[in-house]
């Protein structure tokens, strides 16, 4: 018997054997590997990150490059009356404006009043007023009152203190309550109701209109509130109406207006902005 044989048998199938387990490790390497030892499996696709909202834009506001003044035709002389200023206003309509704040007394009690008899006024604030008290000014707004420039340090008589302080005046007290508030002013009302060509050019460079008054019950010398009272209680349909919350003692001012909103409302009177 050949004892070769078998050697050789068995010598071919240990090298089957091992050429099988190389194959198949090799397989296995390619099923799980690619090129540069990354895996070549499918990956889980991902899943997206929930979209979030758009943030509010910052209003672009005087003294920013952007912000240009949008003109409006000059008016040579002041708006009086709610017809005046828009001949579609509605039947009834009369107009509450407030001077010379914020202050932080009588501005707040003067906005607790509107909202317990749900009237829209229109505060014409000072500049100077604005900086001191920026979180007051906003409250305004943010109750949907409407606000106004009526300059930046109240200078009188304002008519006679130069082009340069003039236009000083109007442009500071805009930058200021469009910076604490996100809203620039569309009207102005000269201190002392003081206009001339100056004012009313600066004005309207600004894109404002002037705005004057046709009841005034002058409550800023302090009368009394039953001549206040009687003042106010005079005002017609159109009438937009003078009050003040700063610039001294208002406590009068606040009595008689406690007074006469209501009285004004019940004869059919309904109070809007400018």
């Amino acid at each position: 018997m050949d004892m070769k044989e078998p050697t050789r048998r068995r010598l071919l199938w240990t090298l089957g054997a091992i050429g099988f387990a190389v194959a198949t490790s090799s397989d296995s390497v390619r099923g799980t590997s690619g090129t540069g030892g990354r895996e070549s499996a499918a990956r889980p696709t991902p899943t997206p990150a929930p979209s979030r909202p758009r943030p509010t834009p910052t209003p672009i506001l005087p003294g920013h490059p952007a912000w240009k003044p949008t003109p409006v035709q000059r008016r040579t002389a002041a708006v009086n009356n709610l017809k005046d200023l828009d001949p579609q206003r509605a039947t009834g309509a009369i107009s509450l404006t407030i001077d010379d704040g914020p202050h932080p007394k009588y501005t707040p009690q003067i906005l607790d009043l509107l909202a317990e008899h749900q009237i829209t006024a229109t505060f014409f604030v000072v500049g100077e007023m604005v900086k001191e008290y920026p979180l007051l000014t906003r409250r305004i707004v943010e109750a949907g009152h409407q606000i106004c420039n009526h300059t930046m340090h109240h200078p009188s008589p304002f008519d006679r203190i130069g082009s340069r302080r003039i236009r000083r005046e109007i442009v500071e007290a805009h930058e200021r309550i469009a910076q604490a508030t996100g809203v620039v002013p569309k009207f102005f009302r000269a201190p002392g109701g003081a206009w001339s060509k100056q004012v009313f050019e600066t004005t309207a460079e600004f894109g404002m209109i002037p705005i004057g008054w046709e009841v005034d019950p002058q409550d800023w010398r302090r009368p009394g509130v039953g001549r206040i009272k009687r003042a106010l209680l005079e005002s017609q349909e159109g009438a937009i109406m003078l009050c003040h919350d700063g610039g001294g003692n208002r406590s009068q001012t606040v009595a008689a207006l406690r007074q006469v909103l209501p009285r004004l409302k019940r004869r059919g009177l309904t109070f809007v902005p400018l």
